[in-house]
Order: structure tokens, then sequence, then C-alpha cells
């Protein structure tokens, strides 16, 4: 008779990445760690098939005995520190960093169709999507042009942090989301009594800004290559 084995799984994270194989036992502790959720992909390696977790013969009755994360569980403030690796920017802070870091973020709730900020708005601070999703858009002659999208795991506002400018653009939800605000207040609070927190949070907040602002030259170039070519 040939052993029976266990079959191996793979995550496909928010950073467009797969992450494997993963054990069982892990899998599970993960998603009571609100590291991987309902509608994360899973794929099984013995079956050969992705699936979501919550369709998982293995994983759905840990989805059906707990509380399934998400807006109301969050706002309540019940989140679990290790929910935060949901944002890019924070995925590589251990628990006990980011059970301190909660503090220093408010939850908010935001509908679909209803504007986060508006442009022009004087900036008090930075957003983190843990779900949902959002774009920034301008307004003229009563066209919109969309700036940016922002999924699950992003941020948005960061610049406010440092310079309380006004807001370049409106931000509006495309779905129900739910976001963490850095406050302007809380961000100096964090710098005053706990830099060593602070540091790997504005580190990884500068190395996504540089990566955007590369991105945004690239494009200009094209558009300015374009434009030359066509005169």
């Amino acid at each position: 008779m040939e052993p029976t084995t266990t079959p191996d799984y793979f995550i496909w994270g928010i950073d467009f990445a797969t992450y494997g194989p993963v054990p069982l036992p892990t899998l599970i502790e993960w998603i009571r760690d609100e590291r991987v959720l309902a509608d994360t992909w899973v794929y099984v390696r013995g079956a050969h098939v992705w699936q979501l977790a919550k369709d998982v013969a293995d994983l759905s009755p840990e989805f059906k005995k707990s509380c399934a994360p998400g807006t109301t569980d969050a706002a309540s403030g019940r989140i679990k520190p290790g929910s935060l690796r949901r944002i890019k920017i924070l995925a590589e802070m251990n628990d006990l960093q980011l059970a301190h870091l909660v503090q220093y973020l408010e939850p908010v709730n935001v509908a679909q169709w209803a504007c986060v900020c508006k442009q022009g708005d004087v900036g008090d601070g930075m957003y983190l999507v843990l779900s949902g999703d959002l774009r920034a858009r301008l307004m003229v002659n009563g066209q919109e042009t969309i700036l940016a999208n922002f999924e699950a795991g992003e941020f948005f506002g960061d610049m406010s942090l440092f310079d309380r400018g006004p807001r370049s653009a409106d931000v509006v939800a495309n779905s129900d989301s739910f976001l963490f605000k850095m406050s302007v207040p809380n961000f100096e609070r964090l710098l005053r009594d706990a830099p060593a927190l602070a540091t790997p949070f504005l580190q990884a907040s500068a190395r996504t800004l540089s990566a955007r602002i590369r991105a945004d030259n690239k494009r200009l170039g094209r558009l300015t290559q374009q434009f030359s070519s066509s005169h």
C-alpha cells in the first residue's frame, strides 16, 4: 500500500508573486493570523488546481468556525496585527512591530462611490488600503480623468505627512473599502515616541514612492518621444 501524502499549497500574494510550497499547518496558522483570506487564491498541488481559500476542502472549516476577517472586525479594533501584512509596505514587519504600529492607525470605512478626499483639501494624513479599491481622479469641465488606481495592499496621500499641502486629486471608492489612516498628528507622535518603528515604515514607504516616480518618469519619457515624433 502506497503511503498517503498531504498536498502542499502555494499562495498567490497581493504582490502578484507565488509563495510556497506551504504545509497545511502553516497555512491554517496564516488564516488565523488573517494573512490568508477567504478570497486568497491557493494552488493545491495534489489536485493541480487553483481555488479560493474558502473553497479548499482542508481550509473551508477555518473560515466557517471563525469570524471572517473584514471591515466590521477591523473597525471594531479587534484586527490582528498579521492582517496589516496585506499592506505591501508593512509585509516585512514582525508581529510585535505591527501590534505597536496599529496603535497609530485609525480605521476608516468607505462606502462605494464615496469620496475619501477632494482636490484642494488640506492633506491631513496617508491612507493604507486593507480591502476594496479606489481611484484618484481629476475633474475638468465635468470630465473625469483617472490618474491612478489603488487596490488592497497599496497606499496614497503619503506626501501630506511631510508638507500638509493641498490634495492634488479626488480619491473615490470604486467599491466598499476599508482603510487605515495615518494622520499627521499620529505620524508626528510615531516619530517622537517610536523612532525605531518609524524607520522601517518610512524606508518601505520611500521605496514604493521611488518606484512610482521612476514609473511616472518612464511614462513621461514615452509621451515626450511620441509627441516629438509626431511633429
